[in-house]
């Protein structure tokens, strides 16, 4: 990151982390996880290299704080879900803790690549291949044509193609 760009973080980081702390405090009601959105914001805002270009810091800083949020408000429905089914099997089929931390690493990581992809192109990719309905099944469903369906599913599709592999990814 060039000197500028970072200097730049910096005085955006020290004009505006206590407003976003604060207003992370009141959405969650917790300082502590409000503390580590805010500096998870501005790591994002230092990977997206906006620091330099920003005309409107809050409400940038409040869309990437948003982002933050939500996701993780999604990972906690998740794994409350997943406790839930869990609780509900009787003991001698319960996952070991191994198997419960595999289980977990891969719901997550599927819940990342999911939440890469563009909300209508998502929807397709899950009726197809959790619902298995069939392209003009999907059209119908979603009120799009049948080329639409077809272009969201090759869209997720090459997303999952384009995914990092290596350790710490499957």
């Amino acid at each position: 990151m060039p000197a500028a760009a970072c200097q730049d973080v910096e005085t955006l980081y020290r004009d505006h982390r206590a407003w976003l702390h604060a207003w992370l405090a009141r959405q969650l009601g917790n300082a502590f996880e409000a503390s580590d959105l805010t500096q998870d914001t501005f790591v994002n805002l230092m990977a997206s290299r906006q620091a330099e270009r920003l005309q409107e810091p809050r409400a940038y800083l409040t869309t990437l704080a948003k982002r933050l949020l939500y996701n993780r408000w999604r990972r906690r429905d998740l794994e409350r879900a997943w406790l839930e089914a869990l609780a509900a099997l009787p003991p001698e089929v319960s996952p070991s803790p191994e198997d419960y931390a595999l289980v977990r690493e891969a719901i997550e990581a599927v819940d990342q690549w999911l939440s890469g992809l563009a909300p209508k192109v998502r929807q397709a990719f899950l009726l197809r291949r959790l619902d298995g309905m069939k392209h003009t099944e999907i059209a119908q469903e979603m009120n799009v044509s049948l080329a639409t369906v077809e272009r969201y599913l090759k869209q997720a599709l090459l997303h999952l193609c384009n995914l990092p592999t290596g350790p710490g990814h499957r």
